[in-house]
């Protein structure tokens, strides 16, 4: 089990860094500068966290955070940011792409039949390694460009699930956190496609870092596993009053929401808004994913609202029942300083007389 440990934290970290020195080839190739493979220096803090782990952890996971995908965003983001810069100098037509896709099937068959020859298999090897790489050199530069953001998303899911857990999180959490972030890499991808791909965008270079500024941001809920794991409770008195008991017991409902208005929805719809508020941008899709953008914020508002009243309500019936609210975690105390019946009492808020005379009829 242990060996499966280390070959998965092993395969999944080769990965990134494979895809990584891909981003950095096709940023090489568009700016025709060797400069810049410079960027591939930044997979040895992947590599340093990978021994350190290894040593460590034994390969496994670290408690509420991912440094390997964290630091895949910082060996990855970097390129597609060059590429979005760049992209749209090369021409995208399908009759050029035809030929050049013809000319490198003739020259593989040319290598083929030469490869039979004294030569023998390695030079038939170095010739299709060729052959596929002039391939890859002749496809567009912005469907390039989409298929790093692609398989970058794919990548991101399907390594947070090689990946080993630590032993904080159970599989029951890390397929809802997997879910999770299948769509929310589907929302992203949408976001940075759309709006990037609109003609008037591409005009503005401020609105392209601008966007690329909120993609960049809304990446970094993927290194953070805080949204299926509940906060610990901790059995010292300071720390049980009713912010810490609220966060306790809604800790992952919380940072869902926050994640929504703060990290993904809130900003893609301030974007678009701007977009469409400012710069008169008007498309069918982004009026859709901006409707979409108001109706996700306002059911996170609504949540939220219904948590808090949730919350409210279980402190009052505590607070009748002279109990201490408590994580679900822990066991309930019957008796409370007087600071946290206070502080409960201030939380409840009790109309001053129906109900605030209904505990002293009881006794």
């Amino acid at each position: 089990m242990e060996l499966m440990v280390l070959l998965n934290a092993l395969v999944t970290r080769l990965l990134f860094v494979l895809h990584s020195l891909i981003g950095v080839w096709r940023v090489t190739a568009v700016k025709k500068e060797p400069k810049y493979w410079l960027l591939a220096l930044l997979n040895l803090l992947l590599c340093l966290e990978t021994g350190l782990t290894l040593k460590f952890k034994q390969g496994r996971g670290y408690k509420r955070f991912s440094p390997a995908i964290f630091l895949y965003l910082i060996c990855i983001v970097p390129s597609l940011w060059l590429l979005e810069i760049h992209h749209g100098t090369q021409y995208c037509g399908n009759e050029p792409g035809a030929v050049q896709v013809n000319v490198s099937n003739q020259d593989f068959n040319q290598s083929r039949d030469s490869s039979h020859g004294s030569e023998g298999t390695d030079h038939h090897i170095i010739q299709t390694a060729k052959v596929f790489v002039n391939q890859l050199s002749t496809i567009c530069e912005t469907v390039w460009t989409l298929a790093l953001h692609q398989t970058f998303l794919l990548l991101l899911v399907v390594g947070r699930w090689l990946l080993p857990i630590g032993v904080e999180i159970t599989r029951d959490q890390l397929s809802q956190l997997l879910l999770m972030f299948v769509g929310t890499a589907a929302d992203i991808l949408e976001f940075a496609s759309e709006t990037l791909d609109i003609e008037d965008v591409r005009k503005n270079y401020a609105l392209i870092n601008a966007i690329l500024a909120v993609w960049t941001w809304s990446m970094l809920q993927f290194p953070l596993d805080l949204a299926v794991q509940h906060i610990g409770c901790k059995s010292s008195a300071p720390a049980r009053r009713i912010p810490s008991l609220l966060l306790c017991r809604y800790s992952a409902e919380l940072w869902n929401i926050g994640v929504s208005l703060f990290i993904q929805d809130g900003p893609f719809f301030i974007v678009r808004s701007i977009l469409m508020g400012h710069f008169r941008i008007f498309n069918q899709m982004l009026v859709f994913f901006t409707a979409k953008n108001i109706l996700v914020v306002t059911l996170q508002l609504y949540r939220l609202a219904v948590i808090m009243l949730d919350f409210r309500a279980t402190v009052l019936q505590k607070s009748r029942k002279g109990e201490v609210c408590c994580c679900p975690c822990e066991p309930y105390e019957a008796h409370a300083t007087g600071h946290q019946e206070n502080e409960m009492k201030e939380f409840v808020a009790l109309p001053p007389k129906e109900e605030s005379q209904a505990p002293s009829e009881d006794h």
